[in-house]
């Protein structure tokens, strides 16, 4: 008996099933992926594999742990480092410790320069020796006490890290958090690369983890918000960690290695010689080499993200914007009633005369977007010392820019003249009716009335300075 001939359907069926095995052979086997730089591994790296990776799922990361086996542990290497901030490369931490692996310990910088017990800075003898570290929060030992003391392998926390070794005393501020902080981390990181340009394009990848050792999740923002919006805006991949995190670290029992780490530590860097001079923990870091342009990275990215392009107010062609932000409604540290209104018309004058932009602002009332728009687009700022200056940091550094700091006479603190300074700008104090500047400024000076609300200000010197300020830069740029 002859079976009869196939029909179109069955046909058709056979080469539905054919094709569904071949896709199924040809896409279910697991594609493995070419090795890849861990220590630097970001999704544009991972962009570049072929189209059959991106559809296979992908395998589970194979580097989690760097082995040594039988062989010697791998050693430590200090990549840069000044008091209160040290980039190591292959540093191991056990039982919360951190290890220095090393053949030549006598090259080691003193611990009290690279880390601290991260307890709250209390000024006097005995509060400072409670702060110097000890055998329980550092040691250096050679590649056989790491052999004995790690076995064959740690865990590996890869590519970048920051680690903030300080408890949270200055870091729910946002000065003390974006141009202190940050300013340090930054000015640290980017020596590793001294060419960067004005557009702040660089080859360092950004950090991938930021840790607080001894800071809880309920307590690093600050009271307006700032300190999470610039991170959120500058590194937006950036995974964070707190105290809690760094115990369940420890508690596992197991040692951990970190790819490449720099560790901040205030306590630490108030032992430098830069401190000494300026009372800022990130003056630190401006011993070592690295480019003019080393702040426009961040500030770029913060600033383009809030939708102002970076390179405004850039030269001194454009249009001048003197923003001057007032702290009169603050019920501290702010100006006689009658010269804030004298500034202010003095400032206005300006505007009707010589076609100046002038904004008398105060920071609380405009949204975080509107602060960084006008502090990008700003040529001088002026204020009474406070927090408000900390916008400072996203000024467009120029021949013109320019930083004026009202402050009680008799008084005078580092914190915005040391920052302006640190990016290539001009900076002005004022005690009433006259003005300093570096190199002749005067020391460091809390006197009664610092704080107070009756702070004198000539308005009329300060539209004079301005004036010169703005003429001495247009005379350079010719």
């Amino acid at each position: 008996m002859h079976s009869s001939a196939p029909t179109q359907r069955e046909i058709v069926l056979v080469v539905l099933l054919l094709t569904s095995l071949i896709f199924f052979f040809r896409n279910g086997t697991s594609v493995r992926h070419p090795t890849l730089d861990a220590n630097f591994l970001d999704s544009e790296q991972a962009s570049s594999h072929s189209e059959k990776s991106r559809l296979a799922i992908p395998p589970l990361p194979q580097n989690t742990r760097l082995s040594w086996g039988s062989e010697s542990v791998p050693r430590t290497r200090i990549v840069a480092h000044v008091p209160g901030w040290t980039i190591f490369d292959k540093m191991y931490v056990f039982n919360g410790t951190f290890y220095i692996v090393t053949d030549e310990p006598e090259v080691i910088p003193e611990r009290k320069y690279m880390i601290s017990a991260g307890i709250p800075i209390v000024n006097g003898p005995e509060q400072a020796a409670a702060r110097l570290p000890t055998d329980k929060h550092m040691r250096v030992i050679t590649a056989e006490e790491a052999k004995k003391l790690f076995g064959t392998g740690a865990n590996r926390m890869q590519g970048v890290t920051w680690l903030v070794n300080d408890p949270h005393q200055f870091i729910t501020h946002y000065y003390h958090w974006s141009a202190e902080l940050f300013f340090g981390f930054w000015r640290a990181y980017s020596t590793l690369d001294p060419l960067i340009p004005a557009n702040g394009k660089t080859s360092l990848p950004p950090p991938r983890q930021l840790l607080f050792a001894h800071v809880d999740a309920g307590h690093w923002r600050d009271y307006a918000s700032m300190n999470q919006w610039v991170l959120r805006t500058a590194f937006p991949s950036v995974k964070m960690e707190f105290s809690q995190d760094w115990e369940d670290r420890v508690a596992m029992g197991v040692p951990l290695v970190f790819d490449r780490i720099l560790i901040a530590d205030r306590a630490a860097a108030i032992n430098g010689e830069n401190f000494g001079r300026t009372q800022r923990t990130a003056a630190e870091p401006f011993a070592l080499p690295g480019s003019p342009n080393w702040w426009s990275t961040y500030r770029n990215n913060v600033i383009e993200f809030s939708g102002l392009n970076s390179s405004v107010g850039e030269g001194t062609r454009g249009k001048p914007v003197i923003t001057y932000i007032s702290r009169q409604g603050w019920g501290r540290r702010m100006l006689i009633q009658e010269d804030h209104e004298r500034l202010v018309e003095e400032l206005y004058r300006l505007r009707d005369e010589k076609g100046y932009e002038v904004n008398v602002v105060s920071m609380d009332k405009l949204s975080r977007i509107e602060q960084l728009q006008l502090a990008g687009r700003t040529t001088i700022m002026m204020g009474v010392h406070g927090n408000g200056l900390t916008s400072l940091i996203w000024m467009k550094p120029s021949p013109r820019s320019t930083v004026m700091e009202f402050f009680f006479p008799g008084g005078f603190a580092h914190d915005y003249e040391y920052t302006t300074r640190a990016l290539g700008m001009v900076h002005f104090g004022f005690w009433g009716d006259s003005a300093f500047t570096r190199p002749d400024v005067p020391p460091v000076a809390y006197p009664e009335g610092f704080q107070g609300n009756e702070i004198p200000i000539d308005g009329r010197v300060v539209a004079r300075l301005i004036q010169e300020r703005l003429t001495l830069a247009d005379e350079a740029d010719d």
